[in-house]
C-alpha cells in the first residue's frame, strides 16, 4: 500500500540517508547555488559564526520541509506537536546523498538542497519495479533545513539527563498534590517511580530475565483509561507476557515489575521521563504525561 502518509515517512528517510540520493541537475544552473562534482546542489541560506560540521553519531535538532516540485509532502515541525525533531547524523550511503550536505552545515545554519526525482527512483528502485504514482512525472526533491543543535553522543547524554531532572521534579510535584487530594501514601524509588501495593504476592520478587504474566488498566493523572486488558474499558483480555529488564516496556514498568511478586496487586505512579518522555502518543497521553497503571501479576516464569 502506498498513501500520503507512507510517501512523507519515504521523504523523511531519503532526506536522513536511509535511500542512496543525488541530485542530478538538468537544465540551467540556479543563481546562488553550489553544483558539487557528487551531484549535489545546495544553498546555504544563513551561515551562522563559529560552530562545529556535523559528524556521524552527533545527535542533531533540526526542522526539515520537504516538497515534490510545487506540492509540500513533509513539515517536520508541523508533524512533530510545533517542535524541532531530533535525528543522529549517520554516514552517508554514498557521496553525494543529503547526508554529504548537512555535514556542510554548522548549528544556527539554514540551507536548501535539490535532489533529482530520476537519480531518487534510479538509486531507491536499482533492480527496477513499480515507482510510485506520487513520484511519476515529478522532476525534483526540495529540502530546506534548519540545523538548530549538534551535540555529540556525550553532550546530548548530558543534556538529556539535565532536562530528565528537571521534568522529575515537574512530575513530581504533580504527583505530591495527586496523592495528598486522594489520600495515598505509596513509596518511592531513587528514580521517581512511586508504587502503591494493595495486596501482596508470595515468594520472590520479580528478577531480570523473567517473565511475568500482567493484567493491568492504564490511565492518565485524570484518570481517563488509555489502555487496559482487565476492567469494563478493556479491549482485550489476555495477560500481557512481558520480559521483565530487557527494555521490551518502558522504564517505569521494567522498573516497577522488579519491586512486586506473583499474585500481587499494586498501582504503578509513573513520571513521563520514565514513561513516554516528550513523545505524543495520541489524543490521552501528550508529552510529559504521567501514567498510572493498576496491575496484577498473574504468573512468573
Amino acid at each position: 500500500m502506498f498513501n500520503s502518509k507512507l510517501t512523507k515517512l519515504t521523504l523523511i528517510a531519503c532526506t536522513l540517508g536511509a535511500c542512496n540520493v543525488a541530485y542530478a541537475q538538468n537544465g540551467n544552473k540556479r543563481a546562488g547555488f553550489t553544483y558539487l562534482p557528487n551531484g549535489l546542489s545546495y544553498r546555504i541560506v544563513k551561515d551562522a559564526p563559529g560552530g562545529r560540521n556535523p559528524v556521524t553519531g552527533d545527535l542533531l535538532r533540526v526542522d526539515l520541509r520537504g516538497s515534490l516540485d510545487d506540492s509540500l509532502l513533509v513539515d517536520s515541525r508541523k508533524d512533530n506537536g510545533g517542535k524541532a525533531m531530533e535525528v543522529p547524523m549517520m554516514d552517508p550511503a554514498y557521496d553525494g546523498d543529503i547526508m554529504t550536505g548537512i555535514r556542510l552545515m554548522t548549528a544556527g545554519d539554514s540551507a536548501v538542497f535539490y535532489l533529482s526525482v530520476d537519480t531518487l527512483v534510479k538509486r531507491t528502485f536499482p533492480q527496477g519495479g513499480e515507482i510510485p504514482a506520487v513520484l511519476q512525472g515529478k522532476k525534483e526533491l526540495r529540502y530546506e533545513v534548519t540545523l538548530y543543535a549538534v551535540s555529540s553522543p556525550e553532550e546530548a547524554e548530558k543534556e538529556r539527563e539535565a532536562a530528565e531532572m528537571v521534568q522529575l521534579a515537574t512530575d513530581d510535584k504533580k504527583l505530591q498534590d495527586y496523592f495528598s487530594k486522594n489520600k495515598l501514601k505509596p513509596k518511592k524509588t531513587a528514580s521517581g517511580l512511586y508504587y502503591l501495593v494493595t495486596t501482596e504476592g508470595t515468594g520472590e520478587t520479580i528478577k531480570s530475565g523473567q517473565t511475568a504474566s500482567v493484567k493491568y488498566i492504564g490511565t492518565t493523572l485524570d484518570n481517563k483509561v488509555f489502555d487496559a486488558n482487565m476492567g469494563p474499558e478493556a479491549k482485550r483480555t489476555e495477560p500481557l507476557e512481558v520480559a521483565v529488564g530487557q527494555g521490551m516496556v518502558i522504564r517505569g514498568w521494567d522498573e516497577g515489575l522488579q519491586l512486586l511478586k506473583k499474585g500481587t496487586k499494586a498501582k504503578l505512579f509513573i513520571p513521563s521521563p520514565l514513561a513516554y518522555g516528550a513523545t505524543d502518543m495520541g489524543e490521552l497521553l501528550k508529552p510529559y504525561s504521567i501514567l498510572v497503571f493498576e496491575v496484577v501479576i498473574e504468573d512468573v516464569k
